[in-house]
C-alpha cells in the first residue's frame, strides 16, 4: 500500500489538489482496475481510472471546473455513465458503479478478471493519517502476486470481448490462464464474433503491440478463440509445404510473428549496418510489421499446386499477391483504415520480392537503374519489406533451406540502400526538369500512356546521370521521340 501512495505523488499536485476537492465535496471517488493493478507491479501508468457511485459525467465536469481547463469526452452510451478529462497528458477516466451495483466491492465483483477488481479510496492516499486499506473482493492481488489470469464471475457473458482481453493482459503482463478459465474460453469461442469489429480490431492491435504477440496468438489457436476471429490463417493450419520449411503453413507465419518480434527487439543483429534505419522504420510500424508476418502466406492454401510428373514437387505460384487479395477482404470485416491495410497489403504482395532480388544480384552489383525500379515498387517501405523477409527466412529451418540466407538479405539492403541514399533520394527529391505540360506545350502530345513512359525513361536517365539540366532533359526528349514510332491520336 506504500507504494500505491508513492505513485499518487508522481502526478501534477494541482490535479491532485483538484481530485481533493471532489472528493471532500461529496463525490467519494475510487482509484480502481488498471492504474491500481500497474501500480502494484510498479509498472508504468500515467492514467487515472476513478470509480464514483453515480454520474460520473457530472463528477467529470466538476473536476474540469475545478482544473480551469481540459478537454472532456464522453465515453460509450449515455446509460454507461462514464467519461473521460484530458489535463496536461494526464487521462482521467471516471465511471459510475456498473450493473446496479450499491457499493465498491459489488462494482468490482462485475469486473473482467480478478487482476483488474482492485480498488483503494482516494481519501485514504492523499490523508497521512490514514493507512490505505486495498480492496480487493475477489482475491485480485493473490492472482497478481502468482501471475494468474483468473475471471470474475459472469465476465464472459457480461461481455464477449472480455476473452479476447484476457490475451491481452497475457501478452503485455507475461500473466498465464487459470485451467478454469482457459475451459471456458474454449467453449465460449464463438461467441467473440458479437462484439463490433472495431472493438475486436482494437483489442488484437493493443496485442500485436505487445512483446508477446506470438506467444499470445499461439494461445488463441489452441483455445480455438483465433478461428472464429481469423478464419483464414486456419486454412493453412497441417499444410505442408517444400523441404526448406520445417512446419506447416499456419505454424510458419506464427514463427514469423515471433521471429519479426525478435527482429524487432534487436535490429542491429540481423542487419548490423543498417540498424538504425530499421529502427526508425520499426517504432512507426512495428505493429503493422507484425500483422505482416502473421499474414505473409495467407494465400499460399489458395495457389498450392502438386506436380506429380516433377516428383511430387509442390508450388505457390503468386502467393504472394493472392494473399493480399485474401488479406484486404479480412481487413475490411475487421474494419481496418485504408492506411494500415494499405501498409500491410503491400507488404505481403512485396514478401518476396527480396529473395528474387538476391538471386538477380548475387554475383552483380545492382545498377543505379534497377535500384531506382526497386525504389518505385517498394519506395517508403523498403526496410519493412526487408524485415518481413528476414523474419520469413528465419522461420523456415528445413534440411534444403539455402546456408547464408540471412546474411544475403542484410549485404543485399545495405548494397541496395547505399545506392538509394546516395543517387536516387536526392535526384527524386528535386523538381521535375520536364512536365506533362512541357509534353504538350512544346513537343505538341495528347495526353496518354505515353506520358507516365516519357517521364519514367527521362527519371532513369537523369538517375544515371545521363542529364543534369533541363536543357539537357528538352535535348534528350528530342532524340527519343525521334528514334521512337509515335502512337496515333489520343494514345
Amino acid at each position: 500500500m506504500d507504494t500505491l501512495g508513492n505513485r499518487l505523488h508522481t502526478y501534477p499536485e494541482a490535479l491532485i489538489a483538484a481530485l481533493s476537492r471532489l472528493d471532500l465535496s461529496g463525490n467519494r471517488l475510487y482509484l480502481a482496475g488498471g492504474t491500481v493493478r500497474d501500480w502494484l507491479l510498479n509498472r508504468p501508468c500515467s492514467d487515472l481510472d476513478f470509480v464514483v457511485a453515480t454520474d460520473a459525467r457530472t463528477c467529470c465536469r466538476m473536476l474540469l471546473a475545478e482544473l480551469g481547463r481540459g478537454a472532456l469526452v464522453p465515453l460509450g452510451e449515455p446509460e454507461n455513465d462514464t467519461a473521460r478529462l484530458v489535463w496536461d497528458n494526464v487521462t482521467v477516466d471516471v465511471s459510475g458503479f456498473r450493473g446496479g451495483a450499491t457499493c465498491i466491492e459489488e462494482d468490482l465483483r462485475l469486473r473482467d478478471y480478478t487482476i483488474n477488481a482492485l480498488a483503494v479510496a482516494f481519501h485514504d492516499l492523499v490523508d497521512d493519517t490514514v493507512d490505505p486499506v486495498l480492496i480487493d473482493p475477489m482475491g485480485g492481488l493473490d492472482d497478481l502476486q502468482k501471475g494468474v489470469l483468473r475471471a470474475c464471475p459472469g465476465a464472459f457473458s457480461d461481455d464477449p470481448l472480455r476473452l479476447l482481453r484476457g490475451f491481452r493482459f497475457q501478452s503485455i503482463l507475461g500473466f498465464v490462464f487459470d485451467d478454469a478459465v482457459r475451459e471456458v474460453i474454449k467453449a465460449s469461442a464463438p461467441r467473440i464474433t458479437k462484439p463490433a469489429a472495431e472493438r475486436i480490431s482494437h483489442e488484437l492491435d493493443l496485442i500485436m503491440d505487445s512483446d508477446r504477440a506470438g506467444s499470445a496468438f499461439e494461445d488463441m489457436a489452441e483455445t480455438a478463440i483465433l478461428w472464429h476471429m481469423i478464419p483464414e490463417l486456419r486454412e493453412g493450419l497441417g499444410l505442408v509445404q517444400p523441404s526448406f520449411h520445417h512446419l506447416d503453413v499456419f505454424s510458419h507465419s506464427l514463427e514469423a510473428l515471433c521471429c519479426m518480434e525478435e527482429i524487432l527487439g534487436q535490429p542491429e543483429r540481423y542487419f548490423p549496418d543498417c540498424a538504425a534505419v530499421f529502427s526508425v522504420y520499426a517504432d512507426k510500424e512495428k505493429v503493422r510489421l507484425k500483422w505482416a508476418a502473421l499474414f505473409h502466406d495467407l494465400g499460399k492454401p489458395a495457389t498450392m499446386e502438386v506436380h506429380p510428373e516433377e516428383t511430387g514437387r509442390m508450388t505457390f505460384y503468386n502467393h504472394d499477391r493472392v494473399g493480399r487479395d485474401i488479406f484486404y477482404t479480412l481487413a475490411k470485416r475487421l474494419r481496418w483504415s485504408n492506411e494500415a491495410r494499405e501498409t500491410v497489403g503491400k507488404l505481403i504482395e512485396l514478401h518476396m520480392y527480396p529473395f528474387h532480388l538476391c538471386n538477380a544480384f548475387r554475383s552483380s552489383e545492382p545498377s543505379k537503374k534497377a535500384c531506382l525500379r526497386v525504389w518505385k515498387k517498394a519506395g517508403r517501405d523498403l526496410p519493412g519489406v526487408f524485415l518481413l523477409a528476414m523474419a520469413d527466412s528465419l522461420a523456415c529451418r528445413g534440411e534444403k533451406k539455402p546456408e547464408g540466407m540471412e546474411d544475403e538479405l542484410a549485404a543485399l539492403f545495405r548494397r541496395l540502400h547505399s545506392i538509394i541514399e546516395s543517387s536516387i533520394e536526392p535526384v527524386l527529391s528535386r523538381p521535375k526538369l520536364v512536365t506533362g505540360h512541357d509534353l504538350i506545350e512544346r513537343f505538341h502530345l495528347t495526353p496518354g500512356p505515353l506520358f507516365s513512359a516519357i517521364l519514367e525513361q527521362l527519371e532513369t536517365a537523369r538517375v544515371e546521370g545521363k542529364i543534369s539540366t533541363r536543357q539537357e532533359a528538352l535535348d534528350w526528349l528530342d532524340k527519343y521521340l525521334q528514334n521512337r514510332e509515335m502512337p496515333g491520336d489520343g494514345q
